[in-house]
């Protein structure tokens, strides 16, 4: 596909099949990007297998234990959502100035791609909030 094709574009977004002229339609020429239904149905199926660890109490480090020296420690269900939401905020920083905005398009494109293939666990609609 020639760049000149894809901006006017839409990606289909599937984990496997991402080009570099995609990352350029994306990243400099705003091309929309839309998840196809079967890597929908991978990161799905998925997080249905992460609920049902956290539903059946199993001991699976990072999701239901801590990390690094921390992962004999069990997390309960209710302390679970703290745990995701301070591991995102304990790297939610950086230094310099900020990225260009075409530079940060194409690392949220190929982060967005690396969890369409449904390896990660991670819901839906946060997959979708990357790609929108």
């Amino acid at each position: 596909m020639s760049v000149i094709l894809a901006e006017k574009s839409k990606v289909a977004l599937d984990g496997e099949s991402l080009t570099l002229e995609q990352v350029v339609s994306v990243a400099r020429y705003g091309a929309k990007v839309e998840l196809q239904p079967a890597a929908r149905h991978k990161v799905q199926k998925s997080r249905d297998y992460v609920d049902k660890i956290i539903a059946g109490n199993q001991r699976v480090y990072g999701i239901t234990t801590g990390f690094g020296k921390f992962s004999d420690v069990v997390i309960s269900k209710d302390d679970a959502k703290k745990l995701q939401r301070n591991l995102i905020m304990s790297h939610a920083t950086g230094v310099g100035e900020p990225l260009a905005a075409e530079i940060v398009r194409a690392i949220l494109l190929l982060r967005a791609n690396a969890l369409a293939k449904g390896f990660s666990g991670i819901r839906l609609s946060t997959l979708q909030t990357l790609i929108d």
